[in-house]
């Protein structure tokens, strides 16, 4: 299993902030959607801060872990 640690930005104005809620579009809740289709089981998505619903962000810091092999620089796409 390895860590990996990300950089994003995003425009928060669809999401209701960053933290996972159940039933509302949410940054971590997003990504760690995506996540768990490329692993193949639940990932979950440690953000180095939280935002609220709205709220853009430029270089947000996050990590997970991923047994999968897919070389870094591809799960960017």
């Amino acid at each position: 299993m390895r860590r990996i640690r990300i950089t994003l930005s995003y425009d928060g104005t669809d999401f209701h902030g960053w933290q996972r809620q159940p039933d509302v579009p949410t940054v971590q809740g997003w990504l760690q959607h995506v996540l768990a289709q490329i692993e193949g089981r639940p990932v979950n998505v440690d953000g180095s801060g939280r935002t609220d619903a709205g709220v853009h962000a430029l270089a947000q810091v996050a990590a997970f872990s991923l047994d999968n092999p897919i070389p870094v620089e591809n799960l960017r796409r």
